[in-house]
């Protein structure tokens, strides 16, 4: 058994430097979101039962939690929208493989120089600072509020969210590595996107293809992973693995919806938030990236929401600087072009901003919780009603 330190600190040289003495004395380490409100933080420490608190100024505290198995190295809350809280338990063995792997697929000729701005209470943030433990790449101490400011300090490398990417001019990097939630469209060619989850160690994926060990299948349409950088169990329950098309045990089903194409993965999104309406499946990320070409739209979120007509009817919320009823229609226009005139929204509303994750993910339970399910009256797919909220 080992212990679980917490590390109730900023992000900065003290943190790196007790991960680094954690490792070195098989402790298991977790860390304390410094922006969570105190009586969610009060729940955070209680769900993740550390057994020593350490804070800013090193103090250690020691703490009525529960240790961890002899080889975990990191437990991280899941960064989901919606359902309960769950921490996946990651082993050092995980940990240092998605080091390694993701270092030795963006090395781009020079030292790798990472300006470390998430969050490392996320599997992301933490894993940019395992990178400059395990590997040779190293840190620079950049500004999160100025990351464009980040490759006059040395930085060549940073991984962002997708509100982070809108922000900032990041073309001074080499490497800008999006993570999150689906990419926009048009991306610089700098930027390489990922895909994978907290139980995967972070990204898996890198512009749609497996990092090298990490293998992708689809099966009955979910998309399943084994790699070395998987979780070993949760804090509170045993993680549930499947068996692959190899016939081998130990994949993990992800949740989401895809398919593997000549090995490349195709990822449609999240299998609980899939649409069916009047018969036909719609991907909300798949509409959302169509709408998302209307010039005009800001941003877009679409969620379904239960219809006793359509079994569930297709809202879209937009953020526009100028809606109208035109831009409506050149989103009714482009969802049934690009998709189908099943994809076409019921109903649009705009919104001042689309409630993300700090990871950019959609909150999906947000904005159900905005809408009033009624029974509305038989009608035709056309027109959409039109809401400002």
């Amino acid at each position: 058994m080992s212990e679980l330190v917490a590390l109730d600190m900023a992000l900065g040289p003290l943190m790196v430097d007790r991960i680094r003495r954690a490792h070195d004395r098989g402790h298991a380490v977790c860390v304390i979101d410094q922006r969570l409100a105190p009586s969610r933080r009060d729940e955070v420490v209680a769900a993740l039962a550390p057994t020593l608190i350490v804070d800013g100024a090193g103090n250690e505290t020691s703490w009525p939690g529960r240790p961890c198995e002899t080889g975990d190295g990191l437990v991280v809350p899941t960064s989901g929208t919606s359902g309960p809280f769950k921490a996946a338990v990651l082993t050092w063995s995980a940990v240092i493989a998605s080091a390694e792997m993701t270092s030795l697929e963006l090395y781009r000729g020079r030292p790798t120089v990472w300006n470390a701005c998430l969050p490392p209470s996320h599997v992301g943030g933490f894993a940019v600072l395992a990178r400059s433990i395990f590997t040779d790449d190293s840190l620079a101490w950049g500004d999160p509020r100025h990351l464009d400011e980040g490759p006059s300090l040395g930085a060549s490398h940073v991984a962002v969210v997708r509100p982070q990417l809108h922000r900032f001019d990041l073309s001074g990097y080499r490497v800008v590595l999006l993570g999150g939630s689906r990419p926009p469209s048009d991306l610089p060619s700098n930027v390489v996107t990922t895909w994978g989850m907290t139980e995967t160690g972070s990204g898996v994926v890198y512009n749609g293809w497996p990092l090298n060990n990490v293998e992708v299948a689809a099966h009955d349409g979910e998309l399943i992973v084994r790699s070395p950088t998987l979780l070993r169990a949760y804090r509170d329950a045993p993680a549930e693995f499947v068996s692959g098309p190899d016939g081998r045990h130990g994949w993990f089903a992800t949740g989401d919806a895809g398919e593997v194409v000549d090995g490349e993965v195709r990822v449609f999104g999240r299998l609980q938030y899939v649409v069916t309406t009047g018969g036909e499946k719609v991907w909300p990320d798949d509409l959302e990236a169509v709408v998302s070409l209307v010039d005009g739209v800001d941003d877009v979120a679409v969620i379904g929401v239960d219809d006793v007509e359509w079994g569930q009817r297709i809202v879209a919320f937009v953020v526009a600087d100028e809606p109208s009823a035109r831009l409506f229609e050149m989103i009714e226009e482009i969802a049934s072009e690009r998709i189908g005139p099943w994809a076409k929204p019921k109903e649009i509303r705009t919104v001042d901003a689309v409630p993300r994750t700090d990871n950019g993910k959609v909150r999906r339970d947000v904005l159900a919780a905005m809408v009033q399910v009624t029974a509305p009256e038989p009608r035709d797919i056309e027109p959409p009603s039109t809401t400002t909220v």
